[in-house]
């Protein structure tokens, strides 16, 4: 593939698992390197395009299938698509997956598989703190599922990984791919 190409990266894992962070870090890399980049992050896309969904099976399958439409289209158009969103259910996620391969756009799944313990002590929007409280309920990964990914492209282990170590092994995967 020519450097040219794009491709979409979703990064899932549990809230406060490191998938923005590690996004936004391997997206500066990319930029230095000249590369055309987005991130399209979970929040900032519930907040625009998805915004009056709530957090139901459905709606987030929604969500998803959403951001994967955005990042397949970008992707197609020569963008490195970087996608920190928890997708909490493999069928969602298959179904983007599936609709890249339809359209010949390349996709990596990586799970930023960081321990539940870990991300409650990181809690980085405060959701396990309100959780616990009992002021919210359905949180990925504690009282509503998360699936995780089976066999990802990459499996990051963040806990004791910095986050620069992180952006290197998925940078390092996607140059083994051919992707950059």
């Amino acid at each position: 593939m020519s450097g040219a190409s794009g491709a979409t990266v979703w990064l899932t894992g549990l809230p406060s698992a490191g998938k923005t962070t590690i996004a936004t870090a391997l997206a500066e890399r990319l930029r230095d390197e000249s590369r055309r980049v987005e991130v399209l992050d979970g929040d900032e896309i519930r907040t625009f395009l998805s915004a009056g969904l709530g957090f139901s099976r459905g709606e987030r399958d929604t969500n998803v299938q959403r951001i994967g439409f955005v990042a397949e289209l970008l992707a197609s158009h020569g963008v490195t698509v970087l996608v920190p969103v928890i997708a909490p259910y493999a069928d969602s996620r298959e179904a983007v997956a599936k609709r890249h391969a339809a359209e010949g756009t390349p996709y990596v799944e990586v799970h930023v598989a960081t321990p539940l313990r870990v991300c409650s002590e990181r809690d980085v929007k405060g959701l396990y703190a309100k959780q616990a409280a009992g002021e919210l309920t359905g949180l990925t990964g504690v009282d509503d599922p998360y699936e995780e990914p089976q066999s990802p492209d990459l499996r990051l282990e963040t806990d004791g990984r910095s986050v620069t170590e992180s952006a290197t092994a998925l940078h390092t995967l996607l140059r083994e791919r051919g992707l950059l």
